[in-house]
């Protein structure tokens, strides 16, 4: 037997499938918070370029009218005052330094810039060519931060979210635990506990259900193999006694008995355990799935009155007469279909009162189904014999009065043919009469 699978744990399944969505829904949140976050500082250093240029086109269109006080100072000293983060380079169209005198000292500071010319506003000036830049090192270390601060929080709220998964997880995956627990108390001996479904979610109660269903059919086919073997111990030990005694007397005084009615008393004991065993086989075949092998029969009445002349002598013995009502045609099993309706006919002469009539009524129920029924007038038969008739070793009478020329397997093998046709078997007992009979899907084709 090949060892099972190493089983993977549902609750770790779960919440690492919970981690993991977690954690790609964080980091997206996360994402988008850094990404707006970038585009509101991207947006105001624009903003703030565009003002700052504003007030330099405003200075340098003026240069003029500054210059004439030769004192003072250039009026772009005055714009750097107090804003230390913006750098303004000015030039002239020969590329000569206007602003500062002396070229700045490079740095490593991270700067955006926009360069652009401004004109004199009379007209008659030179042209400069301006070079406006602004820090954002502290913008982006401000992102820097933030990335690591959300990749952080991401981290732990996946942790945080994950421990709180495994504690719902495994709340959730309570009942299963509790229908294994309950689950521990069957045996191949101990069949008969059943699930308790009460207080299951709605998503196990069907499988609760089921179980139990199976439990009950695993039960039920305990109960019968255990019967079967029972029934098959008495009906074999009965003709293998009987064989092992007449031979015993026999062989110990072999002058006091005749042989050839020894040999024959064997003999039919003989074809009873052979009769026995091939009905066994049967059922076993049947059992297993095997089908009806049909071919055309034109008459179903013409096969019951054949079966009637085998069973002229119990008939008349049993001072009963034979009426067939009703015909069909389709593709069956003749072979087959000839025992099941033997059986039937065989069985309503052992119950039927003495004087009547046994009814083979044969009725087409659809186009694809066709009803036997054969029926006789006796005793009532209970709903509860009626329910096990079909089946095996099963006698209505307990005595066993007809132990000899019948071992309960006839109706069992009725039932059996009906399936191998596709059919199902019907028994009822109402008013004095009792109707036991087949259901057969016929074909045409």
């Amino acid at each position: 037997m090949n060892p099972l699978p190493r089983a993977h744990s549902l609750r770790a399944r779960l919440s690492l499938w919970l981690a993991a969505q977690s954690l790609v829904g964080l980091g997206i949140v996360c994402l988008v918070v850094y990404l707006v976050t970038a585009h509101n500082l991207r947006q105001r250093q624009v903003e703030t370029l565009t003002q700052k240029e504003a007030i330099v086109r405003h200075l340098l269109s003026n240069i003029d009218e500054h210059a004439k006080e030769s004192s003072q100072e250039h009026p772009l000293s005055d714009f750097l005052i107090g804003h230390e983060d913006f750098r303004v380079l000015v030039r002239t169209q020969d590329g000569d330094m206007v602003f500062p005198k002396a070229a700045p000292s490079p740095d490593n500071s991270r700067r955006v810039s926009r360069m652009f010319a401004v004109q004199p506003t009379d007209g008659k000036g030179q042209t400069f060519n301006v070079d406006l830049s602004m820090n954002i090192s502290s913008d982006v270390q401000h992102l820097n931060r933030l990335a690591i601060t959300l990749a952080i929080a991401a981290v732990v709220g996946t942790f945080v979210i994950s421990l709180g998964g495994m504690s719902i997880v495994s709340y959730g995956l309570a009942p299963v635990r509790q229908l294994a627990y309950q689950l521990r108390s069957l045996s191949a001996d101990n069949l008969r506990p059943r699930l308790d479904g009460a207080g299951q979610p709605a998503e196990l109660v069907p499988l609760v259900e089921q179980f139990n269903g199976l439990l009950g059919r695993l039960d039920l086919a305990y109960t019968q193999l255990e019967g079967f073997n029972a029934d098959v111990s008495h009906e074999l030990r009965t003709p293998l006694a009987t064989l092992v005694a007449s031979n015993e007397l026999a062989l110990r005084r072999p002058g006091n008995f005749d042989m050839e009615e020894v040999l024959s008393s064997n003999l039919e004991e003989l074809h009873r355990l052979t009769g026995i065993i091939n009905d066994m086989l049967f059922l076993s075949q049947a059992d297993r799935g095997a089908t009806a092998r049909r071919s055309f029969v034109p008459s179903l009445a013409a096969i019951v009155e054949r079966v009637a002349d085998y069973h002229e002598a119990a008939l008349a013995d049993a001072d009963l007469r034979l009426k067939v009502s009703g015909d069909s045609s389709g593709h069956f099993d003749e072979p087959l279909l000839r025992r099941a309706v033997s059986n039937l006919i065989g069985n309503a002469t052992q119950y039927a009162k003495r004087g009547t009539a046994i009814e083979v009524n044969i009725v087409i129920v659809s186009d694809t189904e066709v009803s036997l029924v054969v029926a006789n007038q006796g005793e009532m038969v209970s709903p509860e014999i009626l329910g096990r008739i079909f089946d095996r070793f099963f006698r209505a009478s307990a005595s066993r009065e007809h132990g000899q020329k019948n071992h309960g397997l006839g109706l069992a093998i009725t039932s059996a043919i009906a399936r191998m046709h596709g059919g199902r078997t019907t028994a009822a007992s109402t008013n004095g009469k009792t109707e036991i009979g087949l259901v057969l899907v016929k074909t045409f084709a």
